[in-house]
């Protein structure tokens, strides 16, 4: 009770402290929110590409430069070279074309042909309920894409999903959902998976008018993943698919996830520093604070020390007292921090913004906590090194 009191006497400027660290606590929960929510797809990215290799057509600089088709037949090509254990052809739409209405910071919902070798993958899905597809018409969805358009087994959706603005001659196909995926926090949970039949039926439908009758989508891939043998080194396979295949380009799995190991890393140091300046205002004002506690107690200090109060009783004293603005201002600023990820996340899409994780909540307490109990040492220390005649002296 003591300490609420002495911070009690002086409620505007206890507020105005506590408001800072609120804010700087505001500031790394919502920062932090985004950073986690980024480097859960970075983390499923590395996991997924680190156990395949990707493979795109040369001419449009390879799968993950992006763009261009290459022929279906590629893939038997690619299955006669040593080392390779499976091929599956790619096929993506976007699920939502034309969309601009809501903000992603990951993957955009998407429609993907359904990889049947993914027992080969490093990066493990399981079904919350269903199975995947085994015949055309069939779609399972991520979980993102199941709770946005509230579907469940059994219901039927239309892909992609028609534009407000969409042209005369758009196509949407109707399909039976046939399973839920659970959550994996990162890509899969935006995407719609079908067969590659009908992947690439709606390849077909987006080709340009000119090309539909010289083009057949169904001997069409945008790329294919490469699973390796037991044992095989995937980058040296790489290097062998690029020498015994003509027309392709096989990333090395270690370049991609580099790629994305360097890019977390960059945002990571990024969201934390704006976030830790914020905080570092916070701070001084805790400083300031307990300074100007201590010059106004100073003789409330002396009496203490007078009736036998000991140095680690003072130190205690303002180093609680500093704490405990900490801690109001980190739980409220987390709290709200919280609120803010939540109300901006649910009109980001699908893919949302944030993420919440246990290490952020015990990260942004503890940070608010140890900022408090931090700034009030010096503070303390004044206070306990002062001579209690000296300090009974000092006020009239």
């Amino acid at each position: 009770m003591e300490l609420i009191r002495n911070l009690w006497r002086r409620k505007l400027r206890s507020i105005l402290t506590i408001t800072g660290i609120f804010m700087g606590i505001v500031a790394l929960t919502t920062m932090g929110a985004l950073a986690e929510h980024f480097n859960s797809l970075l983390d499923g990215g590395v996991t997924y590409f680190g156990g395949n290799i990707a493979v795109g057509d040369a001419k449009s600089g390879g799968s993950f430069g992006g763009g261009g088709f290459m022929q279906l037949s590629k893939a038997d090509e690619i299955a006669k070279v040593d080392g390779v254990a499976a091929v599956t052809p790619n096929v993506q739409a976007s699920l939502k074309p034309g969309d601009v209405s809501t903000v992603s910071f990951g993957i955009p919902d998407y429609i993907s042909a359904h990889d049947p070798n993914t027992n080969l993958s490093s990066f493990k899905t399981s079904f919350a309920t269903g199975r995947a597809v085994q015949s055309n018409g069939e779609v399972f969805l991520g979980s993102s894409v199941a709770e946005e358009f509230n579907k469940k087994v059994g219901d039927t959706i239309d892909l992609p999903k028609k534009p407000s603005d969409a042209k005369p001659d758009f196509v949407s196909h109707t399909f039976t959902v046939v399973g839920i995926l659970n959550k994996t926090l990162t890509a899969p949970d935006t995407g719609a998976f079908i067969t590659l039949h009908d992947a690439q039926t709606i390849l077909g439908d987006n080709l340009p008018v000119a090309l539909k009758a010289a083009v057949d989508p169904y001997q069409l891939a945008e790329s294919m993943t490469v699973y390796g043998k037991p044992g095989v080194n995937l980058d040296n396979l790489a290097d062998k698919i690029n020498a015994e295949v003509t027309e392709v380009k096989a990333t090395k799995p270690s370049v991609i996830v580099n790629s994305f190991k360097a890019g977390g890393a960059i945002f990571t140091a990024i969201t934390t520093v704006a976030a830790m300046l914020a905080l570092v205002i916070g701070g001084l004002s805790v400083v300031n604070t307990m300074l100007m506690a201590v010059s106004e107690r100073v003789r409330e200090i002396g009496l203490k020390k007078a009736v036998g109060a000991r140095t680690g009783n003072i130190v205690r004293e303002f180093v609680a007292e500093s704490t405990l603005i900490g801690t109001i201002g980190g739980v409220l600023g987390f709290g709200v921090g919280v609120l803010i990820t939540l109300a901006l996340g649910s009109s980001a899409g699908s893919g949302g913004l944030f993420l919440i994780t246990p290490r952020l909540t015990i990260f942004a307490l503890g940070f608010a906590v140890g900022l408090g109990a931090l700034a009030g040492v010096l503070p303390a220390y004044r206070a306990s090194r002062m001579d209690p005649v000296v300090a009974l002296r000092s006020v009239g």
